[in-house]
């Protein structure tokens, strides 16, 4: 396959602006967004870069280098998407959508043009349905804030060829990603199947009365959460024996949450407009100097976690 130097991100939102930023990472890359009405994407990228900045990790001159590299574009039909030979589309999570885009592409694209789709949660072998080179598809999840978070979750759907899968995770290897392979089209993929066995279990030992919200939180980042970044579950596993896990599991699995749909208390907070940050209630109380100090935590964390500033 052809080196991959002309990327368009369609869609010019939170996600989108993160990936056209990492992609400036690639060397004489043209980066290009779309997006169906102007928009100002340069204080989206600035906004992102700020901590990157203050942390020593970036330079406002590096910063402008990069927002002068992005260009935003209304037309479909622009040139710059024209000459595209990948397209990651971040645009709402609407199948209808996503599967027009797509196949609108198909038509006015390269014949060895990547089709790329962000979505978190929908079937990228669905998102294909409408194309007619459903090969050249295949889904890649970004995690938020898609310009820190180093995980890009590469799915490859039914019909995607081993040689879009491999330049997919070559070209994201390349802008400093680190991409992992997903071998079946499944809901949640990899990373969030897991993340949601922990809600869903967290969640239950608050339903049950067990333990309350900040209890079970710093349950997570006091002790397992602590050595996850460098010992995953399997490896864990390895470690203390097959034996000890079969033992563990054989006695505690029968006691965990087993519930396919959302638990009581979720649905009792959604009835009752709690919505967590967005109502300054949820499983805690919010106020907005509380809820921006998550947010910058969070930042300043991985910020730490990945360049050690």
């Amino acid at each position: 396959m052809k080196d991959l130097k002309h990327f368009v991100v369609c869609g010019g939102g939170m996600m989108g602006c993160a990936i056209a930023q990492v992609f400036c990472r690639i060397e004489d890359a043209e980066v290009t967004i779309w997006n169906h009405r102007q928009k100002d994407i340069g204080s989206m990228m600035r906004q992102n870069m700020k901590e990157l900045v203050a942390h020593g990790v970036m330079t406002e001159a590096e910063v402008d280098a990069i927002v002068e590299r992005v260009v935003l574009v209304t037309d479909l039909n622009d040139e710059r998407i024209q000459r595209a030979d990948l397209v990651i589309e971040c645009v709402p999570e609407v199948m209808e959508t996503k599967q027009n885009l797509f196949r609108d592409l198909e038509a006015i694209t390269s014949d060895d043009c990547i089709y790329c789709t962000n979505t978190s949660v929908m079937s990228p072998t669905e998102i294909a349905e409408k194309c007619e080179h459903k090969e050249r598809v295949v889904g890649t999840h970004f995690w938020n804030p898609g310009h820190l978070i180093p995980l890009v979750e590469v799915v490859k759907t039914k019909d995607t060829s081993e040689e879009v899968m491999q330049a997919t995770m070559d070209i994201l290897a390349k802008a400093d990603k680190k991409p992992i392979y997903c071998k079946k089209d499944v809901p949640g993929f990899v990373a969030n199947r897991m993340q949601h066995a922990l809600w869903r279990e967290a969640i239950d030992i608050v339903n049950q009365g067990i333990a309350d919200p900040e209890t079970v939180d710093d349950a997570v980042k006091y002790s397992f959460g602590l050595r996850l970044p460098q010992l995953g579950p399997i490896e864990n596993s390895d470690m203390v024996s097959t034996t000890l896990t079969y033992n563990i599991h054989s006695y505690v699995l029968k006691y965990l949450a087993d519930n396919h749909e959302p638990s009581p208390i979720i649905v009792k907070m959604k009835e009752e407009g709690k919505e967590g940050f967005k109502s300054g209630e949820g499983f805690m109380k919010w106020d907005d100097e509380k809820i921006q100090a998550s947010k910058d935590g969070l930042n300043e964390y991985l910020i730490k976690m990945i360049y050690g500033k």
